[in-house]
């Protein structure tokens, strides 16, 4: 049986991590009946508790969600995942064990990000942000790099990633 392709789309909050793996869950859909599709936040209390949010909680959640995903990989689906997954630690599993793992980084400005800031995260003074106040490893080995402060659509990048991994 082929294996199927593990996609992370991580990036920090507001960075269009849920619009673009969104988007691209919906046409990579369109060609394969077998894909799944969630987002970090979405798992919570759906698929697992969350166990808490200091370093060691966080670590251990996302564990949790790609051992999910490498075992979903291994019966021929294909994930996208979209999530922060704040640490190297998190990353360097996935490379070590998930055999068809792609990372795609969404990448904005500050500006950018405090300009959407739908969640009011970066303007309320909250604390406990990742990026803000919390640690936060950005990645330093993406499959792909992605600028994502609103020279291309969505739908552009999409069309970019989609002949970057073969898709197309």
């Amino acid at each position: 049986m082929e294996k199927g392709t593990v996609y992370f789309f991580t990036g920090l909050a507001g960075a269009g991590k849920t619009t673009i793996g969104g988007l691209f869950y919906r046409r990579l859909k369109a060609r394969k009946p077998n894909v799944f599709c969630t987002d970090g936040d979405a798992m919570d209390g759906v698929v697992f508790e969350r166990t808490g949010y200091s370093t060691a909680a966080r670590l251990k959640d996302a564990k949790a969600r790609f051992r999910l995903c490498r075992a979903l990989a291994e019966q021929g689906i294909d994930v996208v995942i979209c999530s922060i997954s704040m640490y190297d630690e998190i990353r360097d599993w996935n490379r070590a064990n998930i055999d068809n793992y792609k990372e795609i980084y969404i990448k904005v400005t500050w500006e950018t990000l405090y300009r959407r800031d739908q969640k009011k995260l970066y303007s309320s003074g909250a604390k406990e942000v990742v990026g803000v106040d919390l640690p936060w490893d950005e990645p330093k080995m993406p499959d792909v790099v992605v600028e994502n402060d609103d020279q291309e659509t969505p739908e552009a990048i999409v069309a970019r990633l989609e002949k970057l991994f073969g898709i197309v």
